[in-house]
């Protein structure tokens, strides 16, 4: 007779599973307070949201502490994993999501924010990604990305536009075969190696991957698949640009951060231990994918007449420029992912708010999208305010020093050319100044060319607190980031570095 397993709730250390279960509550109790009390102002969900992320942040904060002092935390029968790339990119996660949450208090009528499922779709997405990102084990990955990914299909969809049910449609197309090609690759990991531990397969690989190399090449060719879907990566973009452009502005931005940090994390974890290991056919297949997502992407948004598509064409230049520190595999290079992430973030969450700042109902005679580069001529006469935030914006992304991305771009140039990849640190700066022209050419369009009638209506003052408040925090971090920069590079380096990467 088996005797009896006894495990003491203590050992399960349920502390790590804290972050995600104070999301999930909050999630919950939105929908408790609507089926009590239907019909509340949005703005008591938006309130509660940022309570329950507060706290989220609250306890992350505390596991930092805890990591500072004592290294990586296990729980949950070691299934979490909080180590400093877990939390740092869950401080991303839900500091990403605190900025982007009070876009709901916009003065106009929107139809998404009307319903309290929005609220609670979002918290639940957050937990998914939170999930992802704090543990090495594959099953557990694929249900945060499948929660996360679920719950930001329906986000889409709330939109209620025509093109908002196609994107949405369109992205849940392209997720479900992420999601297949990544269950097809743990599968073979799973069966060459008996374990669905990162850290372990990693292990087991080091010792006789030549044995069983074809496998491991078939299998991190349906991985690189599952996350080029979910960075973008070229040629596993195509719905990108259809999504974002169907999506409300605030959460085309919102998509064009979080989720691609918790794509990077897992990805980090899952492809560097196979790149250190030498074995060469993946690290041509992520070279030539870093190179090819960064300069077909630019020369895309070179020929873009609408903003949100230039801008979400840049979003995939900029997840591949990030992409290569995977490929580099180094300390610095890593470091460089989460200083370029943080930065960016600000940055491009500034320039999608300013388009949502400027979102019309109707379309003008004429007029084939939501915000071609006319309706931005003459902005600095008809909307100053709003002509120098978005100039500032497009300089950073841009890489003008000193604004914010100039010194991510720098750090993550001069880890290429630390580990030796030198000609790739010379495409990533090619590929900087061609989207330099792009963004320039919006500048020009504001500041040198005379307003066009009908589109002198859409004034930045007219945004509501909420609003403004985004846009010059985000101001406020582009401009500042010079000064912040160094800090941010210790304690980001600190918990890279324990972490083992």
């Amino acid at each position: 007779m088996l005797e009896p397993i006894h495990v003491s709730l203590a050992s399960l250390n349920l502390a790590t599973l804290a972050p995600m279960l104070i999301a999930i509550v909050g999630a919950l109790g939105i929908l408790v307070i609507d089926m009590v009390k239907g019909g509340l102002n949005k703005t008591l969900y938006v309130m509660v949201s940022l309570l329950f992320l507060l706290l989220d942040l609250g306890a992350l904060v505390d596991f930092a502490g805890v990591f500072i002092k004592n290294g990586t935390v296990l729980g949950f029968f070691d299934v979490m994993l909080m180590d400093g790339i877990a939390i740092l990119s869950q401080i991303i996660i839900v500091v990403g999501s605190m900025l982007f949450i009070p876009l709901a208090l916009t003065s106009k009528r929107f139809h998404e924010y009307n319903y309290p499922e929005y609220f609670a779709l979002f918290l639940f997405m957050i937990a998914g990604f939170q999930f992802m990102v704090a543990t090495d084990n594959l099953i557990l990955i694929f249900v945060g990305l499948e929660t996360a990914s679920l719950a930001l299909y329906t986000l889409i969809a709330l939109h209620n536009r025509s093109k908002s049910f196609e994107a949405a449609v369109k992205y849940f197309t392209m997720g479900a075969l992420a999601a297949g090609f990544y269950a097809f690759g743990s599968m073979i990991l799973y069966a060459i190696s008996g374990s669905v531990e990162i850290n372990q397969i990693a292990t087991i690989l080091a010792e006789d991957h030549y044995r069983n190399i074809g496998f491991v090449l078939l299998a991190m060719a349906f991985m690189i698949a599952a996350f080029g879907f979910k960075l973008s990566m070229v040629p596993f973009h195509t719905w990108t640009p259809d999504v974002y452009e169907g999506s409300s502005a605030a959460l085309a931005g919102y998509m064009s951060i979080v989720p691609k940090i918790a794509a990077f994390v897992v990805a980090m974890r899952l492809f560097e231990f196979l790149v250190h290991s030498g074995i060469v056919w993946l690290q041509v297949i992520l070279y030539i994918g870093v190179v090819v997502t960064m300069t077909a992407s630019n020369i895309w948004a070179l020929v873009q007449t609408d903003v949100k598509r230039m801008l979400a064409y840049s979003s995939i230049s900029h997840a591949g420029f990030v992409m290569s520190a995977i490929l580099i595999g180094t300390t610095q290079a890593n470091t460089g992912l989460f200083l370029y992430w943080a930065l960016f973030s600000f940055t491009n969450l500034g320039a999608f708010t300013m388009l949502w700042v400027n979102r019309q109902k109707n379309l003008l005679p004429g007029q084939s999208s939501d915000h071609p580069y006319e309706k931005f001529s003459g902005m600095i006469k008809t909307m100053p305010m709003g002509a120098v935030m978005m100039g500032l914006f497009m300089l950073s992304l841009a890489g003008i020093p000193p604004f914010g991305l100039f010194w991510g771009k720098m750090y993550m140039i001069g880890a290429a050319v630390s580990a030796g990849y030198t000609v790739l640190a010379l495409i990533m700066a090619l590929n900087s100044a061609i989207a330099g022209y792009y963004y320039l050419k919006l500048i020009v369009f504001m500041f040198m060319k005379e307003p066009r009638v009908g589109y002198e209506k859409y004034y930045f003052m007219n945004a509501s607190l909420s609003l403004r408040t985004i846009i010059g925090l985000a101001a406020v971090g582009t401009i500042f980031a010079v000064f912040a920069v160094n800090p941010l590079l210790k304690v980001i380096t600190l918990f890279v570095y324990n972490s083992g990467y």
